[in-house]
């Protein structure tokens, strides 16, 4: 079984009980909060090893490392990691995408990871917002006006929208 699996079964399927995936939950958010302020010190630096390496470099196990990269992978540059294959020894790769990172931060709900001040050195303020903005106006469905029987059909035939294309309701 895949190290991903084994994390998406204990996060999320029932590996753990409610108490033991609160408290995963806690100690994931506090080990990732660490690894990005570390990453975002930095952010043009490339970093590279193995599942394993990354794991102990940043002070974890394989699981949560493994769960970060989960995490991350779509946030970065031009490359997705392979998450679903890999194993302890997989070399992966991170080198961020500042906006897509910043940008899914934001879609996530992650306000102790885009509110990190590291964020103050690497977007400006202006171009946070707006990431937040364009994020947040994404999930928002806007519906037309509703067309009335005996409106001008918007298919532009000229007809009352009842005797065009209203006309098998």
């Amino acid at each position: 079984m895949a190290i991903l699996e084994n994390w998406r079964n204990l996060a999320y399927g029932d590996g753990l009980d409610d108490k033991g995936k609160e408290e995963l939950w806690t100690e994931y958010f506090k080990v990732e909060k660490g690894i990005y302020e570390h990453i975002l010190s930095k952010p043009e630096e490339l970093v590279e090893g193995t599942v394993e390496e990354l794991a102990k470099r940043y002070g974890t196990d394989i699981q949560t490392m493994t769960g970060f990269l989960d995490g991350i992978n779509e946030s970065l540059k031009g490359y997705e990691n392979p998450i679903e294959t890999m194993d302890e020894q997989t070399v992966v790769k991170i080198e961020i995408d500042p906006e897509k990172l910043y940008y899914n931060m934001v879609e996530a709900k992650a306000e102790w990871l885009f509110n990190l001040p590291q964020w103050n050195d690497i977007l400006t303020e202006e171009k946070r917002k707006e990431l937040y903005k364009k994020q947040k106006a994404s999930g928002t469905i806007v519906k037309g006006a509703k067309v009335g029987r005996n409106d001008p059909c918007p298919c532009g035939s000229g007809k009352k929208y009842k005797k065009c294309c209203g006309s098998n309701l």
